[in-house]
């Protein structure tokens, strides 16, 4: 049946697509960085509390950990510094944490600095990561060092980036991810590192890895540029991963070259974690060219969800996710479900519909002529 769009009439497929749940794949780490859901009947307001659906969110990790992927948790994908602040992050953490344990997923959490929420000096910065580092550890998770605004804008120079992350990673009791989130994911990040120039800001990373491999997990790389991510890759120290976070570039980087690959951490893989589990096990076989059949085809859906301002990508990887069936309506955190424009809503529905990625097309083409009423789009 013909659905009509704002720019013309489209037809939706009809077969479903079964992606059958299936163990870890063993020659990647790959993490799935995963939103929220918001409990859409709470009375609040864009700057009132979080309201969280806790059943459902968890509900959509055992989603992800059913088709082999880790969870990536309390990362900007749930809204950090968006809509979520600490303490409903720290009852995620805990939950999720708790929940990976019961399935056996894997899991690892984000660990910031939000709870300070005017300028602060680098001591208060160092207090409130090692406050959230202590509570990841304590729920049982490894953690991620995420990009703290906090730190941007305290910090001076490169080293006063040393002076917090040493410390903080020689507290870590596991090693952690270290992670580096580009101006376009949030531009309050510009300069991390201490340098507006990457090249500088490179050395700098890279210096604390060296001074501290044993305590480095691996470096989760946001950029959006696959050479520089490369280069750097190249550069770590043996034991060190790098985790792409590239949502451009992602099977390129995660099949790699002659001289290594790229393990993923990627908000990407939210809404495309069935087509990514299958890739990944055809990469595990050996089968490159298998894996960059499945997986290319969903680079141009990741790149409109993505595309500036890219902070923004959370309201299409929701979209997703409720058009999907994950999720029984599309209300967010803090209202961010109006930051992107129907048309742009529409083309994230065509594309994933293009790739087969609804379980149920029928349900997919029902809620997306629910949201086309609702903005006054019938026929």
């Amino acid at each position: 049946m013909t659905i009509r769009l704002p720019q013309g009439p489209y037809e939706p497929r009809t077969a479903r697509v079964m992606a059958a749940a299936g163990p870890a794949p063993v020659s990647r780490t790959v993490f799935a960085a995963a939103h929220v859901v918001a409990d859409p009947y709470a009375y609040t307001g864009p700057d009132g509390p979080a309201a969280v659906d806790w059943d459902a969110t968890l509900a959509f990790r055992r989603h992800l950990w059913s088709h082999g992927l880790g969870v990536a948790e309390a990362m900007d994908t749930a809204q950090r510094g968006m809509g979520l602040d600490w303490p409903h992050a720290a009852e995620l953490i805990r939950r999720s944490a708790a929940e990976a344990r019961a399935v056996g997923g894997r899991i690892v959490c984000g660990a910031g600095t939000e709870q300070l929420t005017g300028p602060a000096g680098l001591p208060a910065v160092r207090a409130a990561y090692e406050e959230q580092l202590t509570l990841v550890e304590e729920a049982g998770a490894r953690a991620v060092v995420m990009a703290s605004r906090a730190l941007a804008g305290a910090a001076r120079s490169a080293d006063d980036y040393l002076a917090v992350y040493g410390p903080l990673l020689r507290q870590a009791s596991e090693p952690v991810i270290l992670h580096w989130l580009g101006p376009m994911f949030d531009p309050a990040l510009a300069g991390y590192w201490g340098s507006a120039d990457l090249d500088t800001a490179t050395e700098t990373l890279l210096q604390i890895v060296a001074a501290h491999p044993d305590k480095v997990d691996g470096v989760k790389v946001s950029l959006l540029d696959a050479r520089r991510e490369t280069e750097l890759r190249r550069r770590l120290p043996e034991g060190v991963r790098c985790y792409t976070g590239d949502d451009f570039h992602y099977p390129e980087l995660i099949a790699g070259d002659e001289q290594g690959f790229s393990h993923a951490l990627l908000g990407a893989l939210d809404p495309l974690a069935p087509l990514a589990a299958r890739a990944l096990r055809a990469l595990d076989a050996g089968d490159t060219t298998g894996f960059r059949t499945l997986l290319d085809p969903t680079v141009p859906l990741a790149r409109h969800l993505f595309e500036a301002p890219t902070r923004f990508y959370k309201t299409g990887v929701v979209f997703l996710a409720w058009l999907a069936g994950h999720q029984s309506h599309f209300t967010m955190v803090g209202g961010l479900q109006s930051a992107r424009s129907l048309p742009h809503l529409v083309r994230a529905y065509e594309l994933a519909d293009g790739i087969g990625l609804f379980p149920d097309p029928e349900l997919a083409e029902a809620r997306m002529r629910a949201l086309l009423t609702v903005h006054g789009v019938t026929g």
